[in-house]
């Protein structure tokens, strides 16, 4: 468990923050453009999106937070800087039974292997749980994607169900890994 003086969209490096419909989507765009970082984001079929594309999926997004309710949102910036390197969500939000499907991203190639994704997913899961009040978190992962089974594994997540062969690449078939947290779990860990 966390303080109540726990700075929930602060982290050391890095900080949550709302869309930019002005600057985002020209940033975003461009990492669409990036089928390594792409292909680690998305299970289905990528493509790059124009930034007049990507502020539609951004207005979608504000729209579903907004009218469903069940979606959370939060762009991932540097808090030196302010730079906009990333992306993660909380969505699919049951609240009847308590769970959620975290999704993560760090967009910027300078940015990636340099912590920020772990300050970003120990944010998402202060608010997943300590705001939320979620009871679980899933999030699902492609095999080849061993720097984000490492991380999730880092924060105790466990697999609990793996589709083999489920995903197709390079005329290669993947399995897609899904890893489970109980708030229980992370409320065990050691929160420093």
């Amino acid at each position: 468990m966390f303080a109540i003086q726990t700075q929930l969209f602060e982290a050391k490096d890095v900080r949550f923050g709302p869309i930019d419909h002005e600057t985002h989507p020209d940033i975003e765009s461009r990492w669409t453009h990036d089928d390594e970082f792409m292909r680690q984001m998305e299970l289905k079929p990528v493509r790059p999106l124009s930034p007049a594309m990507v502020k539609k999926q951004y207005e979608a997004i504000e729209k579903e937070m907004e009218e469903q309710r069940d979606l959370f949102y939060f762009t991932i910036r540097t808090r030196e800087e302010d730079r906009f390197i990333g992306m993660a969500s909380i969505e699919y939000v049951d609240w009847t039974n308590g769970n959620g499907f975290l999704t993560l991203g760090i967009g910027e190639p300078a940015f990636r292997r340099k912590g920020y994704g772990t300050q970003a997913l120990n944010m998402l899961l202060r608010y997943a749980f300590g705001e939320l009040n979620l009871f679980r978190v899933t999030a699902v992962v492609p095999a080849y994607n061993e720097g984000a089974l490492r991380l999730f594994h880092k924060f105790g997540f466990v697999e609990e169900v793996r589709r083999r062969k489920a995903l197709h690449r390079d005329g290669q078939f993947w399995d897609i890994i899904g890893l489970g947290l109980l708030n229980a779990e992370w409320q065990e860990q050691d929160r420093a």
